[in-house]
């Protein structure tokens, strides 16, 4: 197919996506998800031609424990802002089958309520293994949502670890849900996990849990006093709430559109926003030439041989990485 033509259909595409066509939108993301290079690039002109139409939304990340409940909660905060006027996109990461690599899509059949608004937009996108399971382009997935008019995008990660730093990144405010707890088992939360946080959220403050709930907010609010948040002007809070009584809900995203509203007052915004696309293009840089150097003519017999000696200690990690960028680096 001739550049000419190609060009034409991500025009065609983006104008789609700009008019809010979903299914476009999925076949785009599915693009820029995919690993054959002529659908990735198809997948970035479509991409190109709406990031200036992107930026709009607030961007969400939602991160906690396996069993938290973050898609019961993803769901109540969804139903209520498509209740308040809202179009929102929902990026779940999704763990990757063992088998086909692909999306479980368990995500998707857990917000049956949610997947049948036609305001919302939910997206199971497998995570590859990338770092602490965050889809690798799930940054590109959202300035999709955002050229196709979404006003929030949520992004849920498949559990803290790695991908804390990750989301963080990539949003406005990081959101991290707890479980209810006591004692000993407060030591379980990282302290990175704190600071990252604009805000922590006991779930499940419901039956018999309700009073265990509130105990553990107190214990994590003490917690935020004593560590250093990451904005001077924003103490991070913690919170309770029951997703599936709904309970909560409303002050959690009372609590969002404060910071925003501060963060945009104060310029902060801005700035975190064109740091964060700045990282990302160093990020991506920096990929592209771990690529390029083990693509590198030779490369592949030199690491296999270098990476035998330093197992077998007959040379240092330092000195085998200086043999190899010697061998990568261009003669002059």
């Amino acid at each position: 197919m001739s550049k000419v033509a190609n060009e034409s259909i991500s025009a065609e595409a983006a104008r789609a996506i700009r008019a809010g066509d979903r299914r476009q939108m999925a076949r785009a993301i599915t693009k820029l998800e995919s690993t054959r290079e002529t659908d990735h690039i198809a997948g970035q002109e479509i991409l190109e031609s709406l990031i200036e139409d992107s930026g709009d939304a607030i961007r969400i990340g939602i991160t906690g424990p396996p069993g938290v409940g973050k898609s019961t909660f993803i769901e109540a905060l969804g139903l209520y802002l498509v209740g308040q006027g809202k179009r929102v996109a929902v990026l779940a990461v999704d763990p990757s089958s063992p088998v086909t690599g692909g999306s479980i899509l368990g995500d998707k059949t857990r917000m049956e309520r949610l997947t049948v608004c036609p305001e919302a937009f939910i997206r199971p996108s497998p995570s590859g293994g990338s770092l602490g399971g965050v889809a690798h382009r799930t940054r590109e997935a959202m300035l999709l949502c955002e050229a196709a008019g979404y006003d929030v995008v949520l992004i849920e990660t498949v559990g803290i670890g790695q991908s804390e730093v990750a989301v963080s990144s990539m949003v406005d405010f990081f959101l991290v849900l707890l479980l209810p707890s006591g004692g000993d088992e407060l030591q379980g939360i990282k302290k990175g996990v704190i600071e990252l946080a604009d805000a922590l959220v006991v779930n499940k403050a419901d039956g018999a849990m309700e009073t265990t709930a509130q105990r553990t907010r107190v214990d994590y609010a003490s917690a935020l006093d004593l560590i250093r948040g990451m904005s001077d002007e924003w103490r991070p809070r913690a919170m309770v709430a029951s997703a599936i009584e709904g309970q909560g809900v409303v002050e959690v995203w009372g609590t969002i559109l404060e910071h925003h509203e501060l963060t945009v007052a104060n310029g902060s915004f801005t700035t975190r926003r064109r740091d964060q696309a700045k990282d990302w293009m160093w990020k991506l840089i920096d990929e592209g030439v771990a690529r390029a150097f083990k693509d590198h003519p030779g490369m592949a017999e030199a690491i296999a041989r270098e990476e035998v000696a330093v197992a077998g200690q007959k040379t240092t990690p330092a000195a085998a990485a200086r043999t190899l960028l010697e061998s990568f680096r261009p003669r002059g």
